[in-house]
């Protein structure tokens, strides 16, 4: 398998982000597809052209290491729901909000609950490029009454005053943003070019924000986890509790000006097809946000490695969380050894060290290509037959490495092991599909 070597491209435009998708197009509120758009890619503001492939491979490196401590904070020691992560190590996704629509790009997080953007008046607001929204602007907004339903869920942020329903989220870093819970209607631009536009969102206005994010293009959040407050919990009427994306290869994320990946609600998100595959999904009540799969073994070539992950899941039931925002897949330590053993055992080329440290399993690769054994994971009812793009990547001309990190109080399925799939949530029937797909053609 030949893993093809990265090429620079020149900075584009913010105003560039989004173009027509080739797939066909339905343009009713049932059913939307939208542009994603990698934080590495030259479509994000965040793209550096002086960085190296291996550079943006080394920062992918610390956001995950960093978005595995919070999941670890939340489920191990329990920590308090308000507490939140802003990892910007995976997509992001334009919007607009209010009458008349106020575009905003935000951080598209499955493992958040809360959406939330900067309001006026700002107490303490960090600086964006986008004009900050003002309720007073827009004819459709409106702040959600302590009596409100959405309010008196027990999620920890949620708090009461002057019968206004109030919020305050704290980030692991120590950010913040503090504000009103409210209503307003938004606005996404569909790959047709139509806009939907769906009423009566709750969301968080807030006029006291702390940056972490570390750019002035960032407006806030949108939370697609499985909690009450979440988006796609709102949209449920619209969007049946169905959504789906198709995350296109790294190496075309940093080696073309126009390829984006995508995500679909509703009707647009069914997966279909003789070869999908579907596992249960779980949520799970100490973290009822993050979505977790059972993950029962990894397979590599005929050996077959039984997964285990007791300080995660005692009894190995939703033993691994499917994270868009996390590059690398978390596994631990003991599985990790054997599938390294494994590998090596079976892969018949020269070990070379990542000069970073990083990456534990490198080898000498003069062509760009490295033969590896068959990898599968096998989760419940579905096995899922990983392309060696997808477990092991390309840091320089001569240097290719497992994707795969160890972690004993984690496991995590991240995004490298995602891409060139379309992936379906159903949060109706609860499970989670499947299916190959070129993810530069849906």
């Amino acid at each position: 398998m030949k893993i093809k070597a990265f090429t620079r491209m020149p900075m584009l435009v913010l105003l560039s982000f989004f173009h027509l998708s080739l797939i066909a197009c339905r343009k009713s509120v049932d059913g939307f597809t939208l542009d994603l758009i990698h934080h590495d890619s030259p479509l994000s503001p965040f793209y550096n052209p002086s960085n190296t492939p291996f550079e943006r491979l080394q920062n992918a490196f610390h956001h995950s290491i960093s978005r595995a401590s919070f999941f670890k904070k939340k489920i191990v020691n329990a920590i308090q729901p308000s507490i939140i992560t802003t990892s910007v190590d995976g997509y992001l996704m334009k919007i607009s909000i209010g009458t008349p629509p106020i575009d905003i790009l935000v951080i598209v997080d499955t493992a958040s609950d809360l959406t939330w953007t900067q309001c006026e008046p700002c107490i303490d607001c960090f600086e964006q490029l986008a004009p900050i929204f003002n309720p007073k602007s827009s004819s459709s907004y409106k702040t959600i009454g302590c009596n409100n339903k959405i309010c008196q869920v027990d999620n920890g942020f949620l708090t009461c005053r002057n019968n206004t329903c109030n919020y305050e989220a704290i980030y692991e870093d120590q950010s913040h943003t503090i504000g009103d819970l409210s209503i307003e209607t938004f606005t996404f631009a569909s790959t047709c070019g139509e806009n939907i536009s769906i009423p009566n969102i709750a969301f968080g206005c807030g006029h006291a924000n702390r940056d972490s994010f570390t750019n002035n293009a960032i407006s806030g959040i949108i939370g697609l986890g499985g909690g009450n407050v979440s988006i796609v919990n709102q949209m449920n009427k619209e969007i049946k509790g169905k959504f789906s994306y198709c995350f296109i290869p790294l190496e075309l994320l940093l080696d073309s000006s126009n390829a984006t990946s995508h995500i679909n609600f509703g009707d647009n998100a069914v997966v279909l097809g003789p070869d999908v595959v579907s596992t249960p999904l779980i949520l799970r009540e100490e973290d009822p946000i993050s979505y977790y799969l059972t993950l029962e073994s990894i397979s590599i070539g005929n050996k077959t490695l039984p997964f285990r992950s007791s300080k995660i899941s005692p009894n190995d039931q939703g033993n691994i969380i499917i994270d868009s925002g996390t590059t690398y897949t978390f596994v631990p330590f003991d599985f990790y050894a054997n599938l390294e053993k494994t590998l090596v055992s079976l892969i018949n080329a020269t070990r070379k060290n990542d000069p970073s440290g990083f990456l534990k399993l490198c080898y000498e690769s003069q062509n760009g290509t490295i033969n590896v054994p068959k990898i599968v994971a096998h989760f419940t009812n579905a096995d899922i037959e990983l392309p060696t793009t997808n477990t092991f990547t390309q840091l320089d001309e001569c240097l290719v490495c497992f994707t795969m990190l160890q972690d004993d109080e984690i496991a995590i399925f991240g995004n490298l092991a995602q891409m060139n799939f379309l992936i379906g949530f159903d949060l109706v029937a609860n499970k989670v599909s499947f299916l190959p797909t070129d993810c530069t053609k849906h």
